[in-house]
């Protein structure tokens, strides 16, 4: 009976019968492999101490896991999966990602079945479904269960933000995922110029169904989106409680490196109940988790309290209105500009909301301009005022509420996904057709900077330029976006992501 026990697919068949094809056979095993689409999958070379449960646990992070027939003699087993869709997300992600069961590779396709027909006396198998329904549908999973689920994956994961439009914050994290269980740490940081995440939950089913329920979630109106993966880390160090990382189980832990720590009550009562401070928390961490938690798309409140930043330590002898309005365009619309005349280190400005003078913000703080490290804060002002009529500034403030040049005018533009920070690369569109990449490296060479690296795009519309340093892209940046190139078409200069 070819392994086969007590379960059986229709009249009963080997493994090879079942899926189509028969040992020994290149042509029938390409057929396998071409197989179209189907809930039920095939997997193959599984340890013989195998249980169903881990087999099901491959399944559990994408959906519905709804029968399963084990061919314990010849290692194998069919898994169907509630939806097809649930079965094509599986066999994509376990086409870049090698799946294993007890430290061993497995191989997973498509059967040629279109579903399961197992006979539904077979006890342990429907207990086991039913316990793993239960897990699906928030229960508590049965101890081998668990231990299953927990030795299929990791509890920590690893989240990157794609589209950034509005900066995520530790906070924001915490709240979205503690829906799914108790978070226990959390480790934030930039990798190629990607905000990334790992977050550790107190068990590995948690991390599966936040997983499940949050990959390819938008925490913003079309932006922010939540790419998760399992990590390979079953545990997380964390030295230090502030902005950048937390350990909720151990509030006592230093802040470190001059960074804000998290107060020692709050800590402790987020180790002792993660959804207890939903609503204490600032209005765009619990808007942001009230959303996620609905499974909807959400635009979260205000980032702070109004859209006005005040930069300071500016180099008073090169800056002008014109040059902050270019480089925090980057980041949003600026309406307004205005050098303070008293102290001309110094400015307002006025972005288009709060979110877009927050995400300004941390990108830009701390960032070089003119050869002096700037600081941006949130202004207490609501609004930047203009001149009265008649009375002359010098030229210090400038109303650019009807500028051409605004990034993010357009809804749904494709500006909201290219959003990054500061980097040595940037990235050129608007390219005319006649112009060189030695034209370019020259033009960007004028700017002061020296131009390490240059590739065209396929169609030469768009290309990466490398500068020798950030600050040197940067001023490339505020001299050359919206350059005239002839015949009527601007330069547009933008940070890139990416390395040459």
């Amino acid at each position: 009976m070819d392994g086969i026990s007590d379960v059986a697919v229709g009249v009963k068949r080997g493994s090879d019968e079942l899926n189509g094809t028969s040992n020994g056979s290149d042509s029938k095993k390409l057929r396998v492999e071409e197989a179209p689409p189907s809930r039920v999958l095939h997997i193959r070379k599984l340890p013989n101490e195998a249980s169903e449960t881990e087999v099901i646990a491959l399944g559990l992070p994408f959906g519905k896991v709804t029968n399963i027939l084990t061919l314990k003699g010849k290692n194998q087993a069919f898994l169907e999966m509630g939806t097809e869709e649930a079965a094509i997300t599986m066999v994509n992600y376990y086409t870049t990602v090698t799946p294993h069961v007890r430290n061993v590779p497995v191989f997973i396709q498509y059967s040629n079945h279109k579903e399961l027909k197992t006979d539904a006396g077979n006890q342990r198998t429907q207990a086991v479904l039913q316990a793993v329904s239960a897990v699906q549908s928030g229960g508590s999973p049965s101890s081998d269960v668990q231990e299953a689920l927990a030795a299929a994956s990791s509890p920590v994961l690893r989240i990157i933000i794609d589209n950034m439009f509005y900066p995520v914050t530790l906070d924001v994290l915490q709240q979205i995922f503690s829906k799914f269980g108790t978070v226990m740490k959390i480790i934030t940081f930039t990798k190629n110029n990607q905000f990334q995440a790992l977050l550790q939950f107190s068990d590995p089913v948690n991390a599966q169904q936040a997983k499940l329920a949050l990959d390819g979630q938008n925490i913003y109106n079309s932006c922010c989106t939540l790419r998760i993966d399992f990590s390979k880390l079953v545990n997380l160090n964390v030295k230090y409680n502030n902005d950048k990382s937390r350990d909720y189980t151990r509030p006592e832990l230093p802040a470190g490196d001059g960074q804000p720590s998290i107060d020692p009550t709050v800590a402790a009562a987020f180790s002792k109940d993660s959804n207890s401070l939903l609503g204490a928390l600032n209005p765009l961490s619990a808007a942001a988790a009230a959303a996620a938690a609905a499974g909807r798309v959400a635009l979260a409140g205000q980032a702070g309290s109004s859209g006005v930043l005040l930069v300071s330590n500016l180099n008073e002898e090169m800056v002008t209105p014109q040059s902050l309005f270019t480089l925090f365009g980057v980041y949003g619309d600026v309406q307004r500009v205005k050098i303070l005349y008293n102290k001309k280190d110094s400015a307002l400005i006025q972005m288009s909301d709060a979110n877009q003078a927050q995400l300004a913000m941390s990108h830009l703080n701390g960032q070089k301009m003119y050869g002096k490290i700037i600081r941006v804060t949130l202004s207490k002002h609501q609004t930047v005022a203009l001149p009265r009529d008649g009375l002359d500034d010098q030229g210090l403030t400038k109303d650019y509420a009807n500028s051409p040049l605004h990034r993010f005018k357009k809804p749904g533009s494709k500006n909201f996904q290219n959003i990054f920070p500061p980097s040595a690369t940037l990235h050129l569109s608007n390219i005319p057709q006649d112009v060189t990449e030695e034209d370019l490296r020259l033009l960007f060479s004028n700017t002061g900077g020296t131009v390490k690296a240059f590739k065209f795009f396929q169609d030469r519309k768009m290309a990466l330029i490398q500068m020798s340093t950030v600050e040197e892209a940067t001023q490339a940046l505020i001299d050359l976006h919206n350059y005239n190139m002839g015949g009527n078409q601007h330069l547009r200069v933008s940070f890139s992501k990416s390395t040459i």
